[in-house]
């Protein structure tokens, strides 16, 4: 990883360490920030998600990486232009952590133009805190260098992202998109994690009380297939610990990352999500492209503007937030499947249907991923799209770690059963569903049959989920009831097909994963 001898930036001024009150002065000098009614402030960015299309892991040898690379000359060249230009700029470096635990947290760095003053005051809400001994000399393991206004000519969107991972080095260019600089160092943090010998799970965490106990929960699932939703909402008083990122370790320690909450608003509803509305509305949260009013209120539920509104809150405004240094071990997980055909609304795996739903990463694409990505099917190993090393490494570790260190795992549908929205025989996998199947599973109250077609279980009753909607729970009964049982067969078989033919993609992916699709 990267010293201070190996790398160094030089702007021509640097504006150390800010506190969050002068980062929040200096957006508001921002000419496309804009003061809310909740007194914090709200930027409209040119870009409004990840640029996956633009970015490049830098090896010579793209064989141990399954996403694209760019060769170190070229890197090379890149850094040097964006280096020629940060000489010229007025700079902001940010500084703190990525996790809290005492033996595994990650000393890291932002450096970003001060003309988008509000990444900065987004990563520094993020960040875990400097201890306040870190002098000038203090060497972050992780550096992410950011300049918007630096083109990459000839790349897609002339826009480049690169990824350093021997150096522990990202530099993005012309992007003003806060999600490039939160996952430009959580991206090579992945890697990190994945050579200590634990997993990087895209994933939330809660603790949930149960009796005299609590039972953790872990979340896996793509941006905006219910991931938060399902962290903040509240059973049994439940607590959330952390909303993106988490490490699953050898040790069976639950990592976390960040000290806040990088949400989408998108129909952020106060009545469906009072947890992550009320933090969102406080003065030290930031806003990204959410459409607001000239009076300065904001519409969540407006869609003219974008439907990837965004907002930076700090876990300490969330209403029961747990320190995730005080976290057992996970006892469960849940694989979320925002889907619309034939996958119940929850269903319990064993450990090789674990280790393959996990490496299928099936579900609905949304606006965080881009236009390319929004509304379509996707399969994304882990629904991790940021592990920067191979797939397969994903899949077998998963099972290897379930093995050491046991966990319950079930896949949760978080969209529909039976069709799409405009199909009014379809029936909706609403909060209260997805709520209370997670109450059952914490307190061991659903009652669990065999699938006849993909073997594991599914649930026959789960308290608080009425008789009239066993259709989410055995889409097989709501087919049949409709009179679409040929339907659901040949969705049957065209699903076990194609999840077959899309494991054998990955080479070096252990055969017990594969065979649980088909055994």
């Amino acid at each position: 990883m990267s010293t201070l001898n190996e790398f160094k930036i030089e702007p021509k001024v640097t504006i150390f360490r800010p506190t969050a009150e002068e980062l929040r002065a200096m957006t508001a000098e921002m000419p496309n920030a804009f003061h809310t009614s909740f007194d914090n402030y709200n930027v409209h960015a040119k870009v409004d998600s990840r640029s996956k299309k633009s970015t490049y892991v830098i090896d010579d040898d793209p064989t141990r990486h399954s996403d694209q690379c760019v060769t170190r000359e070229e890197a090379d060249r890149l850094a040097a232009m964006q280096d020629e230009f940060i000489r010229g700029a007025e700079m902001i470096c940010v500084d703190g952590y990525i996790g809290n635990h005492p033996q595994y947290r990650t000393s890291a760095r932002l450096w970003i133009e001060k003309a988008h003053a509000n990444i900065a005051g987004m990563q520094n809400l993020l960040y875990y805190p400097l201890d306040g001994d870190e002098g000038e000399d203090w060497n972050p393991t992780l550096t992410v260098v950011y300049t918007p206004s630096v083109k990459a000519d000839g790349y897609p969107d002339d826009r480049v992202i690169t990824v350093d991972l021997e150096a522990g080095v990202t530099r993005v260019m012309n992007s003003d998109y806060f999600g490039e600089s939160k996952k430009g160092g959580l991206r090579m943090w992945n890697a990190m994690v994945y050579n200590q010998g634990g997993l990087p799970l895209h994933a939330g965490c809660k603790v949930i009380p149960v009796e005299d106990t609590a039972k953790c929960a872990l979340i896996v699932g793509l941006s905006g297939t219910g991931k938060t939703t399902t962290t903040f909402t509240r059973q049994n008083g439940s607590g959330p610990v952390q909303d993106d990122f988490v490490a699953w370790m050898p040790d069976g320690v639950i990592q976390s990352t960040e000290n806040g909450c990088f949400a989408k608003t998108f129909a952020l509803s106060e009545e469906d999500e009072p947890t992550i509305h009320a933090a969102v509305c406080r003065h030290e949260s930031y806003l990204e492209n959410v459409a607001q009013k000239d009076d300065g209120s904001v519409d969540f539920f407006d869609e003219s503007y974008t439907q990837n509104g965004r907002a930076v809150i700090r876990m300490q405004d969330v209403d029961g937030a747990i320190d995730a240094r005080e976290v057992p071990k996970a006892d469960f997980l849940l694989i979320l499947n925002c889907n619309e055909n034939i996958i119940p609304g929850v269903c319990k795996l064993d450990n090789k249907q674990a280790a393959a739903y996990f490496m299928l990463g099936e579900t609905q694409g949304t606006s965080a991923g881009g236009k390319d990505e929004a509304g379509k099917f996707l399969r994304v190993p882990g629904t991790n799209p940021f592990f920067p090393l191979l797939h397969a490494q994903q899949g077998n570790r998963f099972l290897e770690l379930l093995k050491k260190q046991p966990l319950e795992v079930y896949l949760m549908n978080t969209g529909r059963v039976g069709g799409p929205s405009t199909d009014d025989r379809s029936k909706k996998v609403r909060i209260p569903h997805s709520s209370a199947i997670v109450k059952g599973i914490a307190e061991n109250t659903i009652t669990w049959e065999t699938d006849p077609d993909f073997g594991y279980q599914v649930a026959s009753a789960v308290p608080g989920i009425p008789a009239e909607d066993i259709g989410i729970l055995q889409p097989r009964v709501l087919y049949a009831e409709q009179g679409r049982g040929d339907e659901y067969g040949d969705h049957v078989s065209r699903i076990q097909k194609e999840r077959v033919e899309y494991m054998n993609s990955f080479p070096g992916l252990d055969e017990e994963i594969i065979s649980a699709l088909t055994s």
